[in-house]
């Protein structure tokens, strides 16, 4: 596929900069990005990899720098320093694996075969030579953060997360823990019931010894608080923090009129807009364009961008099938990019400058989240 295809691609489906961001041409610098993501074969019931994907944009092709079979389906992704990934199970989750940036397995944890009672929630953030992971007490139904070794993967400590069904967690700059409690009971084989006991909440935790230093509730109980970001603000420190919804109405015109958004501004949580995208179901947030957010839906086949400046609206910046995994692109301008998995391919998107694409190495159907890699 050649350059004018596939930016013919990319108008077809909506995907080239909206008008009012700028559509000035970026010429590349020959650099590739280096991306760690889980896929699957074209069909269901493929086995899973994680792996490196190198996108070179002078080439414009996209290739598989090294991939390695995994036990089931996953989940969280998180870089590691010499290019290798730590990989998490989907929930409820039994295993963690690390492998270095050859692609070798190096640590391989079920947690299944340790006698814990808890299982894993599919998301970790490490700081300094600790694990973080959002984890569910199997008794007892309440979330937990595993505290671990972040080279053997071995718990360490465990801590209550005041709420069920904890996803998504991130530190802030002082260390401190973001943990969203998706607040939806499940069974053991992962299937809600009796949603009207959702109990969903973001809290506040010592990254030192888990004590409860805050927490947080939205006005409406049936918003699952799922995935996490801060913006990339630098003359505001850690700024906003962004928190992906999904709806859990009854009704399904509930859910097709929910927001996507919430945002933690200091100490306040609120919801700066009640713009959606006919679904009720963000799949992944990333911080873009200068302190705003990029939220996903993939049932829309939609990205869309809120900005702190315009902070009643959503914007479409990116409609293309299955749009869902999202990671910050700092390129060349630092303007806050994005790039973004299809179901055909990468969507690198700009607010500066032309949409680029590129189309999969192989056959192959990307999962929830990827990350860059170095």
């Amino acid at each position: 596929m050649n350059r004018r295809q596939a930016l013919g691609i990319l108008a077809a489906l909506g995907v080239l900069p909206k008008a009012g961001l700028g559509q000035t041409p970026l010429p590349d610098a020959g650099g590739k990005s280096l991306i760690g993501a889980a896929w699957r074969g074209p069909n269901m019931g493929d086995p899973y990899h994680a792996g490196v994907l190198a996108a070179d944009w002078a080439q414009e092709k996209l290739t598989i720098l090294y991939s390695l079979p995994l036990p089931t389906r996953p989940h969280g992704i998180t870089a590691e320093a010499d290019g290798g990934l730590l990989v998490i199970g989907v929930r409820p989750g039994t295993w963690l694996l690390r492998c270095d940036g050859a692609g070798r397995a190096m640590q391989q944890l079920r947690v299944d075969d340790d006698n814990s009672t808890t299982r894993l929630n599919g998301h970790a953030a490490t700081a300094g030579e600790v694990l973080y992971t959002t984890e569910t007490d199997l008794r007892s139904g309440r979330g937990r953060i595993g505290v671990r070794d972040r080279q053997t993967l071995k718990k360490l400590d465990e801590w209550d997360t005041h709420g069920i069904d904890p996803h998504q967690l991130i530190l802030d700059h002082q260390g401190q823990l973001f943990v969203a409690n998706g607040g939806v009971p499940r069974t053991l084989s992962d299937k809600k019931y009796d949603l009207h006991r959702m109990d969903s909440s973001l809290v506040r935790l010592d990254g030192r010894n888990g004590r409860l230093l805050r927490q947080w509730r939205l006005d409406d109980p049936r918003l699952s608080l799922r995935h996490l970001a801060w913006s990339h603000d630098p003359a505001d420190g850690d700024a906003y923090l962004g928190i992906a919804l999904q709806a859990e109405h009854d009704e399904p015109a509930a859910r097709a009129a929910a927001p996507l958004l919430a945002v933690l501004d200091g100490d306040a949580l609120g919801i700066p807009t009640r713009a959606n995208d006919g679904v009720g179901y963000a799949g992944d947030i990333a911080p873009a364009y200068q302190g705003g957010f990029a939220v996903s839906s993939h049932r829309a086949g939609l990205v869309q961008l809120w900005h702190p400046g315009a902070a009643q609206k959503l914007t479409s910046i990116i409609t293309f099938k299955e749009a869902y995994a999202l990671t910050a692109w700092p390129g060349p301008a630092q303007d806050g990019g994005l790039l973004v998995a299809t179901a055909y391919g990468l969507v690198r998107w700009l607010p500066t400058a032309n949409a680029r694409f590129l189309a999969w190495p192989e056959s192959m159907a990307l999962d929830n989240h990827w990350v860059l890699v170095g």
